[in-house]
C-alpha cells in the first residue's frame, strides 16, 4: 500500500489499523463468551469490528445499531457476508430495547457498547470532530439536531462556559467562552481549525503534558453536548437492563472519566453494592431492589502495551462488565 504524499512509509498501514481494529477486542470477546445459537446487540456498530468478531466467534446472531448513516452504509459488505445472522439498523443505542422488540430479537444474551466518537468520524475532516485537519464545525453523529457551530455561534457566554466546564472538564472554561463570544461578534465560526485557534490563544497556547492540544477539552465538550452522549449512555444502560435475559452480559467500553463514572455508578447501584443508609441518614432506595446485575470486574480492564503500539487511541479505554440476574429491571420503560 503506497503512503499518501507527505506521509512516511508505513503510516497508511497504521491508519488502517487504527480505523478498523476495535479497542479491547480480546477482552470484549473473553467477557462476552459468544456461544452458538445466542443473540447479541452491538449498540455502537461503527466500522463493524466488534460485530464481525462476535459473528466469527460462534454461530450466533447480532443486531447492530448506529445512529450514523455513514456507518450503516459502510456495513453493507458485512451484511452480504452474514445475511442470515446480522441485522443492521440506524438508531441511537438508547432505543436498543425498543428496536430489539420490534425486530423480535429479545431477550438477548449480550449487549456491547463502545462509547464515544469512532476513529472513522475523527479521521474524516468533513465530519468536523477533530482539529487535526480543517473541516466544517459540525460534530453531529447523525445528520439531525444542533451542530457545534450552532452552539458556539448562538449560545450565550455563560451557557458555553458551562458546557465546556461540565463536559470537557476545562477549568478555564470562562476564558474560552469569553474568547469565543468576542470573536463571533466579528465573524461567526464555521471551521474546526478556526475554533481551535481561538481556544488555543485564549489558553495561552498551553499544552499541559506537551501532548494534549489546548482545544482538546473544548472540542470534547461540544461533541458530547451536541450528541447528548451522556444522556444517551444513561438511557442505553437502562435499555440494556430491560432487554438482557438472565445470565446475559453487558459490556461497556468508555474513553473518559465522565462516561466511566456513569457506568461504574450504574453497575454499583444495580448490583446492590451501593452503600446502605445509616440510621442517621435518609434510607438508600437501592436497598429495596433485588440486584439486577452481578459485577464481573470491579476494576476496569485496560489496553495492553501491544494494542497501544498499534492503536494509540486505546490508551484511555476502560472496560466494565456485568451479568444480568433474573430480577425485574429497575426502570421498566414502556415494555
Amino acid at each position: 500500500m503506497t503512503p499518501r504524499r507527505g506521509q512516511p512509509a508505513g503510516a497508511e498501514i497504521r491508519d488502517v489499523r487504527s480505523r478498523h481494529i476495535p479497542v479491547l477486542l480480546s477482552q470484549v470477546l473473553e467477557t462476552l463468551q459468544p456461544g452458538n445459537g445466542e443473540r447479541f446487540i452491538d449498540g455502537t456498530f461503527g466500522a463493524g469490528g466488534y460485530t464481525r468478531a462476535i459473528l466469527e466467534a460462534a454461530d450466533c446472531q447480532v443486531l447492530a445499531l448506529d445512529r450514523d448513516p455513514c456507518a450503516i452504509a459502510g456495513g453493507a459488505a458485512l451484511l452480504q457476508e452474514f445475511p442470515s445472522r446480522l441485522r443492521l439498523i440506524e438508531s441511537t443505542f438508547s432505543l436498543l430495547d425498543e428496536v430489539a422488540r420490534r425486530e423480535d430479537f429479545a431477550p438477548v444474551d449480550g449487549v456491547v457498547l463502545d462509547i464515544g466518537v469512532s476513529s472513522m468520524q475523527l479521521d474524516e475532516a468533513e465530519r468536523g470532530f477533530s482539529f487535526q485537519s480543517d473541516g466544517p464545525l459540525d460534530m453531529r453523529m447523525s445528520t439531525r439536531g444542533l451542530s457545534a457551530a450552532d452552539v458556539v455561534n448562538t449560545y450565550d457566554e455563560g451557557e458555553i462556559a458551562d458546557i465546556i466546564y461540565r463536559f470537557g472538564e476545562e477549568h478555564r472554561s470562562r476564558a474560552v467562552a469569553r474568547a469565543i463570544v468576542r470573536r463571533r461578534h466579528n465573524e461567526p465560526f464555521a471551521r474546526t481549525l478556526d475554533l481551535a485557534d481561538v481556544v488555543s490563544r485564549a489558553l495561552g497556547g498551553r499544552r499541559g503534558d506537551h501532548k494534549v492540544h489546548p482545544a482538546t477539552r473544548t472540542f470534547q465538550a461540544l461533541r458530547i453536548f451536541v450528541n447528548d452522549e451522556l444522556g444517551e449512555l444513561e438511557r442505553a444502560l437502562d435499555a440494556a437492563e430491560r432487554v438482557l435475559g438472565p445470565g446475559g452480559r453487558l459490556i461497556v467500553v468508555t474513553f473518559h472519566s465522565l462516561e466511566d463514572r456513569i457506568v461504574k455508578q450504574f453497575f454499583t447501584n444495580r448490583s446492590g453494592e451501593a452503600p446502605r443508609g445509616s440510621r442517621f441518614l435518609p434510607e438508600n432506595p437501592n436497598q429495596f431492589f433485588e440486584p439486577s446485575f452481578r459485577i464481573v470486574n470491579r476494576r476496569p480492564l485496560t489496553s495492553e502495551k501491544g494494542e497501544l503500539n498499534v492503536n494509540p487511541r486505546a490508551r484511555s479505554a476502560r472496560l466494565r462488565a456485568a451479568v444480568r440476574t433474573a430480577a425485574l429491571p429497575r426502570n421498566p420503560g414502556n415494555s
